[in-house]
């Protein structure tokens, strides 16, 4: 199959996968699991074609594994998986994180815990993207809401991760994955793409984390590069060779959470929707705001005045967008498909004391606009 063009009816999975191959990915590992499987049917088929590889790992551990490894030999990698395999995922998600290799793990929601509603949309996973792995770090979740949406951040994922060279989440769910939509694909020669950095001193002089005081940031070789990487797992200097003296480790993980968080306007991302002052204003992510938005029109015909927030970067927190948002209306509703995973956060940045109320969707479908409409009536009495 040749690279779709222009207008097309497409599986967001299948967009995903797309995404990624126009952004220079080449390599992909791993292990199916519904509703990811179709990132991988198409990368199994297409990734050759461009010089890439394609490998069906033993399970979603070494997939993970896979991929580091992959990134740290210089090549664009990702992997795609659900609720249960994620889990699987996050020791070797910590040893990319500490390795700094920028990579991809697409994150398709489902219902559980545990093999729960194997076919199902939920957003249950949203505190495990940020705290699944042990540790202390940062992390970079994104979260489509369509599926052209799966085509661009997929893209907007590689950049990130090869800019900050750290691993980025998709962040997706069952709905956004598995929905057919029509998309407008662009000429891959129009994209903005965005790769790692690379050494410029000599290979004798090269340190593999010696960074940039501008972005905090190494400038990364590839194994088998005249200049000579070492990665480790453990604390480490910047030889890469592990090092245990006092105050290492506190070197490296403040520069690691300050190579996002002191440049975090790059990162964040959210939509407005709906008047600019409300009386009550949604605030949501994926397929949960695409209810949201019809439910800011179902609202509008009961004389209420309702907008929208929809955080398009989950993680790191759009503390300010959200502050700011509570500071500017009546009440708060949050619409996601957990028991309220979100709204933690949400109250935790609630400087105003603005009334924050969940509208919560755990029935292994789309959430429903009534849901969201009984917590929109409760939020204006």
């Amino acid at each position: 199959m040749s690279r779709p063009k222009g207008v097309q009816l497409m599986e967001g999975n299948h967009a995903c996968a797309w995404g990624a191959i126009d952004a220079g990915a080449r390599f992909y590992a791993g292990y199916p699991i519904t509703p990811s499987s179709e990132i991988a049917e198409v990368c199994a088929r297409e990734l050759p074609g461009y010089g890439g590889t394609y490998i069906q790992m033993e399970d979603e551990i070494g997939s993970m594994a896979a991929i580091v490894g992959a990134s740290l030999s210089g090549k664009k990698s990702f992997t795609a998986t659900s609720g249960p395999g994620f889990s699987l995922m996050q020791e070797n998600l910590g040893v990319g994180i500490y390795q700094e290799a920028p990579c991809v793990l697409v994150d398709i929601q489902r219902v559980g815990p545990a093999t729960g509603l194997a076919t199902q949309p939920a957003q249950a996973d949203v505190m495990q993207a940020r705290w699944g792995t042990h540790g202390d770090h940062p992390i970079i979740a994104l979260s489509p809401a369509s599926v052209q949406e799966m085509y661009y951040l997929t893209i907007r994922a590689f950049n990130l991760a090869e800019r900050f060279r750290s691993p980025v989440i998709l962040l997706g769910d069952q709905v956004v994955g598995q929905t057919y939509e029509n998309i407008a694909l662009p000429d891959p020669d129009s994209l903005e793409i965005m790769d790692r950095k690379k050494p410029i001193v000599p290979p004798e002089e090269y340190l593999p984390y010696q960074y940039d005081e501008e972005d905090l940031v190494p400038p990364m070789a590839a194994y088998g590069d005249k200049h000579i990487l070492h990665a480790s797992s453990t604390c480490h200097c910047e030889t890469g060779y592990s090092n245990f003296k006092y105050g290492t480790n506190r070197q490296l993980l403040t520069r690691l959470k300050n190579k996002i968080y002191n440049y975090i306007d790059e990162i964040i991302d959210v939509e407005y929707f709906g008047p600019e002052d409300a009386d009550v204003t949604l605030i949501s992510f994926g397929s949960s705001s695409r209810v949201c938005k019809y439910a800011v029109g179902l609202a509008e015909k009961e004389g209420i005045k309702v907008n929208l927030l929809r955080l398009i970067s989950i993680w790191p927190f759009p503390d300010r967008e959200v502050q700011q948002a509570l500071a500017r209306t009546g009440a708060a509703v949050v619409a996601e498909m957990n028991q309220g995973q979100l709204i933690g956060e949400v109250n935790r940045v609630n400087t105003t004391n603005t009334p924050v109320h969940l509208a919560s969707g755990i029935d292994g479908e789309l959430i429903r606009p009534e849901i969201i409409m009984t917590s929109i009536r409760e939020a204006v009495k």
